[in-house]
C-alpha cells in the first residue's frame, strides 16, 4: 500500500454553528484508503476542537463517516444521503 496524497478541506457555513471537514486520500495498492481519510478528518476535527475550546468547552465532534469509496476488494461504496 502506497499512500500518495491526502487532501483535507474544511468550511464554515455562513449560517451555521459548525465546521464541515472533508478529506480525500489516494494511493496505489490493492486496498482502499478510507481509514487514512477518516483519520485525517478526525485529527483535523480534534485540532479545531483544541484551538477553540477556550471559547466553547461544550463543543462536540459528530458525524465522522465514510461518504464515498472506490477501489479495494469491495469496489465502489456511496453513502446514503
Amino acid at each position: 500500500m502506497l499512500l500518495t496524497n491526502v487532501a483535507v478541506e474544511f468550511r464554515i457555513p455562513e449560517k451555521g454553528d459548525f465546521i464541515d471537514v472533508t478529506a480525500i486520500a489516494k494511493g496505489v495498492g490493492k486496498t482502499g484508503f478510507e481509514m487514512e481519510a477518516l483519520v485525517a478528518v478526525s485529527v483535523t476535527a480534534l485540532t479545531i476542537y483544541d484551538m477553540c475550546k477556550p471559547v466553547d468547552k461544550a463543543m462536540t465532534i459528530e458525524g465522522i463517516h465514510l461518504v464515498r469509496k472506490s477501489g479495494g476488494k469491495s469496489g465502489v461504496y456511496v453513502a446514503s444521503p
